[in-house]
């Protein structure tokens, strides 16, 4: 890498050929949940990264943010627009903007010389992703997906595992994406990412992690694709007899599985994965005015049944890869929140894993063996089993420490993933089989 001139001045380029000797400085192009989470990763080594500027619309969590990480007040931005029309100011950029402003924060980012490190999906079409792919590779930027789950302790004994042949050759693997029915109502029918028209494809939203991490187990080029899926339940005619609009007006809020009422404010009273849910539908105010007042004029208090909802609540993909080995695909919004599950079937045994313990079942010898791939026994719902910091870890080292094999996420392996994830959608549309 190419250091010349003043620190406050020169930036790394692409050529990640050599250690840094000063922190990489990071801009947090938007500053919500992801963006604020990898900020703090980033930021508990100072000693190889430092925030030094945020771009977000909202002027109450930008302030918070810059306070948090003592961002001066000509580095806080109001628009990630901005940081087009001046010069580089960092050596990254970590784009966690809506997926609709992907394109081009990180095609202007790359022109500006900037290092990218882009929440998934990429873009909302083949042809965009195809676009930044064009962008990083012409100026040579160290881009990485943030596909978490390549990077997390699992995988990687389950890799090893599959390396040392512990199952034989792989034939067929099975994955299940449980989502989870609050969840699902939160994010997918009242939240960002409930109609494709204004964000994407169920698919590439939620679950282009799964099949970017089905493709990197197999191993092999994906051949042919096959999809199915609708919306089924969370629709009008479903309704229960009674329901309202609005749930903290509806005689059934107390009794509906689906009831935000019940959801925001266990959230806010009693903590756990649903304060996450809370803190999103207020913008970060935990109090039971915010609470209310979102649920009486925001998105999030609206009923399930009385949304304007488009995408699938249900969706299976089937997956053939070069050499015939094949792989099923399943996410559905009916389920508890809880791990991913998959079984891998091979030659020689069967692996079964659910995100923290793999078991292997050998033929010859008939035993179980289980391995558990967590270090401080947390679930593997908690910052995607240690993937978050792996990511921005393997990230950071890339480029500090001039080892740009760290990065297993980028522009090549996650353009073919989220072609895959274009081609199902093809598939699920047409009623037919891709071929890719």
């Amino acid at each position: 890498m190419t250091l010349a001139g003043s620190e406050s001045t020169t930036f790394i380029t692409g050529e990640l050929d050599s250690p840094l000797e000063r922190p990489l400085s990071l801009v947090i192009v938007g500053a919500g949940a992801r963006g604020a989470a990898y900020a703090d990763l980033a930021t508990k080594r100072p000693e190889v990264a430092r925030v030094v500027a945020v771009a977000d619309p909202r002027s109450r969590i930008r302030e918070a943010f810059a306070a948090k990480h003592h961002i001066a007040p000509e580095y806080r931005f109001d628009d990630w627009r901005q940081l087009l029309a001046r010069p580089r100011i960092a050596d990254v950029a970590v784009v966690a903007v809506p997926d609709s402003d992907h394109l081009a924060a990180a095609i202007g980012l790359a022109d500006l010389g900037y290092q990218l490190l882009l929440e998934k999906p990429m873009a909302t079409t083949e042809a965009d992703c195809e676009k930044i792919a064009d962008a990083a590779r012409r100026n040579g930027t160290a881009l990485a997906i943030c596909h978490v789950m390549r990077y997390t302790p699992y995988t990687a004994k389950l890799g090893q595992l599959l390396q040392e042949g512990a199952i034989g050759d792989i034939v067929s693997l099975q994955h299940l994406e449980p989502i989870g029915h609050y969840h699902f109502a939160h994010s997918f029918v009242r939240g960002n990412w409930r109609r494709e028209d204004d964000s994407s494809p169920l698919l590439l939203a939620k679950s282009c992690h799964d099949i970017d991490w089905i493709s990197h187990i197999v191993g092999r080029p994906v051949a042919r694709v096959s999809s199915f899926g609708s919306l089924t339940h969370f629709r009008p005619e479903a309704a229960p007899e009674g329901a309202t609009d609005r749930c903290i007006t509806c005689p059934l809020r107390d009794t509906c599985a689906y009831s935000a009422t019940t959801l925001y404010r266990d959230g806010l009273r009693n903590g756990g994965t649903k304060q996450y849910f809370t803190r999103v539908m207020t913008a970060g105010e935990l109090t039971e005015e915010a609470v209310t007042t979102a649920l009486t004029t925001g998105p999030y208090g609206r009923c399930v049944y009385h949304s304007d909802n488009d995408v699938p609540d249900h969706q299976v993909v089937n997956l053939e890869f070069d050499g015939g080995v094949t792989a099923s695909f399943t996410l559905t919004a009916f389920t508890p929140l809880e791990n991913r599950h998959t079984k891998i079937f091979g030659t020689r045994g069967q692996l079964t894993g659910d995100g923290r313990h793999l078991e292997v079942y050998d033929f010859r010898t008939e035993t179980r063996t289980v391995h558990d791939t967590s270090v401080d026994g947390s679930s593997a719902a908690e910052g995607h089993a240690g993937g978050d910091e792996a990511l921005i870890n393997a990230y950071l080292d890339a480029l500090h420490g001039g080892r740009p094999e760290l990065i297993v996420s980028g522009i090549d392996a996650s353009l073919a993933s989220h072609r895959v994830v274009f081609a199902a959608e093809r598939a699920r549309h047409t009623g037919t089989v891709v071929q890719l």
